[in-house]
């Protein structure tokens, strides 16, 4: 019998390698066909005509049922060629995958389609692929029109849509089959504002008893929508791991990409571990704001040029606090020290909720100007005046970070990822990301309406 862990698994790869065979001209395709056959009758050693190319290098993971697990990487690292794997569009050279309950996805924009045929042609041939039988696509292809929205193309050949549209009609059926696992490709990216939203509602709902795959570039929407995370770089599997942690890890080593040899970017986690953590601050009971400084344990990554020596918020009058409301004047000061000469010192910070995604923010560039330039030993302040937002309920964190150049090329010295640490528990509901102070809200009776 099997296990109820072995019960929860909607996805098990293991030890998945994938290998194309790249061919520099299109004739070597024909003597690959033939010569090597005609050397082995020959008794000589068979011959290549390709370069292998190793898309993917003995990927392990597992995904459990209703989990929302996010995939990045540079272009290039095998994400595509994983999903089509997982879908059985491509067959692994080696290793296996096993996939438990009904699969669709939205890979490359119109795969499934045939451009000749028009889109209610391409629904049917879609959906039944997808499983479903002529009986069942006919009671759902008005919900799938209505969701695809895109009126009389519905009846034209697909090869005439634009790429939305594409995506539109393409969505709308994979969200009436009934799968079991939704794996998305980063095929929303060139959908309108109104439409991907309206795909996003119907994935939060999806992920209430779905099982979701989805690759992006946008480390915000993973963080967002995922539980976990999948790295991959060139072929390889290097972590799997929070969202969170998964996507500093990798915004680490892109920075370090872009900044190549010039400069060393050093993990902060060695010593986080070393420094010892500080007692938390205590709060009247009815605080709706407690701040914690977090400044030695916080991880990230540093150069040596520059460093972040304590993050305060306080109030205007520069009184250090650990407790606030929310909707009040407040005052964040950031210490640094430049050990090396900067043309261009840049300070910034921004509160992130408890998924890690972005909530506000700014940095000192576009106030500070002309630009200041300091030598090595240097110690900076950045003073950021501001009215805090009223958060909802739960834990935040502050990212703090001083880089060298403007706000469009620079090189980040010291990024901490939670230098400050904020607990928010307040009597009242607050909707959305972010709360406002309201002045006035009321409700009046104007009389009756017959």
């Amino acid at each position: 019998m099997c296990s109820d862990s072995t019960r929860d698994v909607a996805i098990r790869v293991t030890g998945v390698t994938k290998c194309f065979q790249i061919y520099e001209q299109p004739h070597l395709r024909l003597k690959q066909a033939l010569l090597p056959r005609l050397r082995r009758a020959a008794g000589l050693p068979p011959r290549n005509y390709f370069q292998e190319f190793w898309a993917l290098k003995g990927v392990d993971f597992e995904v459990r049922r209703g989990d929302t697990v996010g995939i990045i990487g540079r272009n290039g690292s095998g994400k595509s060629t994983l999903l089509q794997i997982i879908c059985g569009t491509l067959q692994a050279t080696t290793g296996t995958v096993e996939v438990k309950g009904r699969v669709a996805a939205l890979l490359e924009l119109g795969a499934g389609f045939n451009p000749e045929f028009s889109g209610r042609e391409n629904v049917y041939l879609s959906a039944s692929i997808l499983g479903l039988d002529r009986q069942q696509i006919d009671a759902r292809f008005e919900d799938i029109v209505a969701f695809a929205d895109i009126g009389d193309f519905i009846e034209r050949p697909v090869k005439t849509y634009s790429s939305g549209m594409y995506v539109r009609l393409a969505f709308a059926v994979i969200a009436h089959v009934d799968a079991d696992i939704l794996i998305i490709d980063e095929a929303l990216a060139v959908g309108d504002a109104i439409f991907v939203q309206k795909c996003m509602r119907f994935l939060r709902k999806f992920r209430e008893n779905g099982t979701l795959l989805f690759v992006s570039h946008d480390t915000a929407s993973v963080l967002n929508f995922c539980q976990s995370a999948l790295w991959l770089n060139r072929g390889d599997m290097v972590l799997h791991a929070s969202a969170e942690e998964a996507c500093n890890a990798y915004i680490e080593y892109c920075s370090q990409e872009v900044y190549g040899e010039a400069v060393k970017l050093t993990p902060r986690q060695a010593l986080r571990e070393a420094a010892p953590e500080k007692p938390k601050a205590k709060v009247e009971a009815d605080t709706r704001l407690e701040m914690f400084d977090n400044v030695a344990n916080a991880a990230g990554w540093q150069s040596g040029i520059a460093s972040i020596d304590s993050v305060v918020l306080s109030n205007p009058q520069g009184e250090p606090l650990s407790a606030f409301s929310g909707g009040e004047d407040v005052l964040l000061s950031v210490r640094a020290t430049a050990h090396a000469a900067l043309s261009s010192p840049l300070i910034g910070f921004f509160v992130k909720d408890r998924l890690g995604q972005s909530l506000f923010g700014e940095h000192t560039y576009t106030y500070v100007q002309p630009p200041m330039q300091v030598e090595a030993g240097t110690r900076l302040e950045a003073n950021f005046r501001f009215t805090l937002p009223m958060l909802p309920n739960g834990d935040y964190s502050m990212t703090v970070s001083i880089a060298d150049g403007d706000p469009f090329a620079n090189t980040q010295h010291a990024w901490l990822h939670d230098a400050v640490l904020i607990k928010v528990a307040s009597p009242k509901l607050r909707y959305g990301l972010v709360g406002i102070p309201f002045d006035e809200v009321t409700m009046t009776r104007l009389g009756s309406g017959e």
